[in-house]
């Protein structure tokens, strides 16, 4: 199903902007919006499962907290394993970690070591492209265990803060539904 010019607005008519969080100066996408109207949460699964068709992906990977959410779901609905990226701490076996900088601070992210096999083929899940300091660490962790970034979907795109062109120096194809130039 591709998503018409109408579907797209009515997700985007679903995004709440929020001034000064989580600290001042910075405008935040907030997502929670769309995720408690079921068409708007439906479309955006729509659009990341139409990206998966001309995609061979072998495993999902969602990134702390949000990414869970559209990982999980999409890894139900598309019958693909997923492997979730979590803050330190939370993972109960050996695991691979990455520090990086977020636009606002630094932060670690951890896997587990045998989540995913050499070779297999990823796709990093998250629900917003800022900076693409998450991702990059995302894939980072990925290529640490032997598996290949397919490609990064996200919901939401910061276009001015770069981090498409991060990820896309890196290699990593970025696709996204809904794109804000916040400046």
């Amino acid at each position: 199903m591709s998503l018409t010019a109408n579907d797209i607005n009515y997700v985007k008519d679903h995004i709440r902007l929020v001034d000064n969080f989580p600290k001042e100066g910075i405008k935040f996408v907030d997502i929670t919006t769309t995720l408690k109207d079921a068409k708007a949460f439906g479309l955006t699964l729509d659009y990341m499962k139409d990206i998966l068709k001309d995609e061979n992906i072998d495993l999902i990977v969602g990134l702390e907290s949000r990414g869970f959410i559209y990982g999980a779901a999409l890894s139900a609905a598309t019958n693909i394993g997923f492997v979730p990226i979590r803050k330190p701490g939370k993972l109960p076996a050996e695991v691979v970690s990455v520090d990086y900088d977020l636009e606002y601070g630094s932060d670690t992210i951890e896997m587990h070591k045998d989540a995913i096999k050499p070779g297999q083929k990823v796709l990093i899940v998250d629900d917003l492209l800022a900076t693409g300091g998450t991702a990059t660490a995302a894939a980072q962790l990925i290529k640490k265990v032997g598996g290949e970034v397919s490609a990064a979907v996200f919901f939401v795109e910061l276009t001015t803060l770069g981090g498409r062109q991060k990820l896309e120096n890196n290699g990593i194809k970025v696709m996204s539904m809904l794109q804000y130039d916040l400046d």
